[in-house]
């Protein structure tokens, strides 16, 4: 049975041009459809189109059913109740300062008898394994738990569609993984329709029925995983390929012709079954470390938020060297972003040295501290932005470094075009996408000029071709001799980006090492490469080093 009929349908904002262009899409009830696309290609706005009450304002054409009725006619009470939505950000969704609240609210406002109500609640509470943290504050929830409970309070509604827009981007791995197998739950538990949209495609890609690839506002494709795979490489769309499973481009960067593997599992048999293991190892370039410029030093370090509550770093020590790119990682709620604002000054620790090029932050005064210094690019990019234009915000922050307005127009020129923002620069910030305002505002910190760098989550929302741009801009100012310090999730840009990775836990640094020793012994904090080639390969973390083995290594014959 049809869920969702799409047909023509085509959308812009005000005075803007066509952000979709001609969609159809026929969606069975039970189906798991994920879309896939660049940074800006209408995921977004396509999605809160299947949803009346977050619908964005402009000029619309074409039709939308949901169960065969328009709707734009669809009954309020049936809208609320049967199409569920969950954000992006976990924090944008959460209304109430209770989880029991939380998982009640969307219930209450639908007048449903209370009996009935601590039923589903209670019911839905087990099923997400929230008891141990029923009662909590929603403020003092983990990222991972946050969504988790986002997810919890749109199912207790019982709906008949789940759509989701980019839920992981805030996850670490672990609560990422572990979101998406409860989603593979609810679809195979309780056939609930699953539409999602997703750049982090290494366990959803898998398990959905259907792949719908979107490029300029357009469906580019819509059929399985396995054959959006086969077609995005007869076309070598390379933007797309780079944005699959690990098995599936490690695949499509060799040239053989065999079944198309999604999954660790399918991607190690691959290897196996077609390739020799003579070669165990690549030979890399030791990575240099100007051990004797210190730029970041951390001192035993702690601090808390408030005096009645745990410490949120306890005895963090740290050294980061000049030209360095490190990253560090670490689940939900470890006290990495607290460290970012650290070292920032945006917190000061109540004991221990926070030093910068080896004077006490302390000692340091406003303008000096982030004149040509220090830069900080917080989780939620909004933050950066003033203006009602990203132009007039970019010529706000080269007002405040005292440019001239021939170097202002030269430098926003340049960095606009390097990270392909060029066509943004008159958009309000608000009216960006996730990824697009998550360019914008790193361009804006490239404005600054600055020695440190610091990103909290700077890949979150962008595509994996962006992502190649911002690699580059990276490496470009390492080789400017600027620090970069930088907070992700995202395993395969911090195994490509970083001369050393750390390990955050309860508080403090448990681990730190190159990139090839750090993710080649974790089991879970790791690349998909990594997984695929650990049991044949030695010191193997990205699928572009499993290609060079396997083509070193040679095809087996058939006496092999």
């Amino acid at each position: 049975m049809e869920i969702i009929k799409i047909n023509d349908l085509s959308f812009s904002y005000p005075k803007k041009r066509n952000v979709l262009t001609n969609i159809s899409l026929s969606v069975s009830s039970g189906e798991f459809i994920v879309i896939l696309g660049g940074t800006g290609c209408g995921k977004t706005t396509f999605l809160k189109l299947l949803k009346p009450e977050i619908s964005p304002v402009g000029e619309i054409s074409g039709l939308i059913k949901f169960k065969g009725v328009d709707i734009d006619k669809l009954d309020k009470r049936e809208s609320a109740c049967e199409i569920g939505f969950v954000m992006q950000n976990p924090e944008m969704q959460i209304v109430t300062d209770k989880v029991k609240n939380e998982l009640a609210f969307g219930l209450e406002n639908m007048g449903t008898n209370p009996a009935e109500i601590r039923r589903r609640v209670a019911e839905v509470a087990n099923f997400f394994g929230i008891n141990s943290w029923y009662g909590k504050n929603t403020s003092e929830l983990s990222g991972g738990q946050k969504q988790i409970l986002n997810l919890a309070s749109v199912i207790v509604m019982q709906p008949k569609l789940l759509i989701l827009d980019e839920p992981t981007s805030h996850l670490d791995p672990i609560a990422a993984s572990e979101f998406i197998a409860l989603l593979k739950r609810l679809n195979d538990e309780l056939g609930i329709t699953i539409i999602i949209s997703e750049h982090r495609l290494e366990e959803v890609f898998p398990i959905a029925d259907r792949a719908v690839v979107m490029e300029n506002g357009r469906i580019l494709f819509c059929d399985t995983p396995r054959k959006v795979c086969d077609k995005l490489r007869d076309i070598n769309n390379e933007q797309m390929l780079l944005a699959l499973p690990s098995a599936a481009r490690i695949y499509n960067g060799l040239n053989i012709k065999t079944e198309c593997p999604l999954t660790i599992k399918e991607g190690i048999k691959f290897i196996t079954d077609n390739y020799k293991n003579d070669i165990l190892e690549l030979k890399k370039p030791e990575i240099f470390l100007n051990k004797k410029e210190i730029v970041v030093e951390l001192k035993n370090v702690y601090f808390k938020y408030d005096k009645q509550v745990p410490d949120v770093l306890s005895g963090v020590n740290l050294k980061v060297y000049k030209g360095e790119i490190l990253t560090i990682l670490g689940g939900n709620g470890a006290g990495k972003t607290t460290t970012l604002n650290i070292i920032s000054g945006k917190n000061r620790p109540y004991s221990g040295k926070v030093l910068i090029d080896g004077k006490n932050i302390r000692s340091y005064k406003y303008d000096e501290l982030y004149q040509n210094n220090i830069a900080l690019l917080p989780q939620n990019p909004q933050i950066v932005f003033l203006k009602t234009t990203v132009m007039a915000d970019f010529y706000m922050a080269c007002k405040a470094m005292k440019y001239s307005d021939e170097e202002s127009e030269n430098l926003i020129a340049d960095i606009s075009e390097r990270l392909d923002i060029t066509q943004l620069l008159v958009c309000h910030p608000y009216d960006l996408s996730g990824g697009e305002q998550q360019k914008a505002a790193i361009a804006k910190l490239l404005l600054l000029k600055p020695k440190i760098l610091l990103f909290d989550e700077p890949t979150k929302a962008i595509d994996a071709y962006s992502k190649i741009k911002l690699s580059n801009i990276f490496h470009q100012l390492k080789k400017d001799g600027i620090t970069i310090i930088n907070v992700s999730h995202d395993i395969e840009f911090s195994a490509l980006n970083s001369d050393r990775c750390a390990f955050f836990f309860d508080g403090e640094i448990v681990s730190i090492d190159s990139p090839d020793k750090f993710f080649s012994n974790n089991s879970f904090y790791t690349t998909g490469a990594s997984m695929i080639s650990r049991f044949r390969y030695k010191n193997v973390v990205t699928c572009e080093d499993v290609v060079k083995l396997c083509e070193l290594n040679g095809l087996k014959s058939k006496n092999d």
